[in-house]
């Protein structure tokens, strides 16, 4: 089986649950933060819905400069999010599916100017970068979710809001 293929089973599975769970985020605490050292609510769920952004830039260049780019997407209201987080969803879905395994397994590199952070496949930014990096920050979200007594919503089975546990 094609690498993007597996890649394609899990990239779906994962942005239908973060759809959920950006589906819940309420827009009357959109400026909250769970405390001082965290980011507001709709900062964490700007950045999750922004993170299909990082898979695109995966698929379609062989390096970031993160040093020098300030054109990554970003959300500053909540109107923004679910259009965004659906376009960019959709871009790196269409570059994944064109995907080789020869493009998957080509070098990636993450940079800040002159210093390179690291060197990976595609495949292994992919997966270790881009789904686990959304998965992280989707769990971080349900816990703003859980401490504003939204319900959280079953990804994985259910969740202690939806479905016996």
């Amino acid at each position: 089986m094609p690498l993007n293929e597996l890649l394609l089973r899990e990239y779906d599975m994962e942005m239908a649950n973060t759809q959920k769970t950006l589906e819940r985020v309420p827009v009357e605490h959109w400026d909250w933060k769970p405390q001082e050292k965290s980011g507001t609510l709709g900062w964490m769920a700007g950045h999750v819905a922004t993170l299909p952004g990082f898979t695109w830039v995966t698929l379609s260049t062989p390096e970031l400069d993160i040093g020098a780019s300030n054109d990554f997407p970003r959300v500053k209201t909540y109107s923004e999010m679910m259009p965004k987080f659906q376009d960019l969803r959709r871009l790196a879905r269409e570059l994944l599916a064109k995907a080789t395994d020869e493009q998957l397994k080509e070098p990636w590199t993450l940079r800040r100017g002159d210093t390179v952070i690291f060197t990976m496949s595609r495949y292994e930014m992919l997966r270790m970068f881009c789904m686990n990096h959304i998965i992280h920050h989707r769990g971080q979200l349900t816990m703003y979710l859980r401490a504003l007594g939204v319900p959280v919503p079953a990804l994985y089975g259910p969740s202690a809001d939806e479905g016996a546990m």
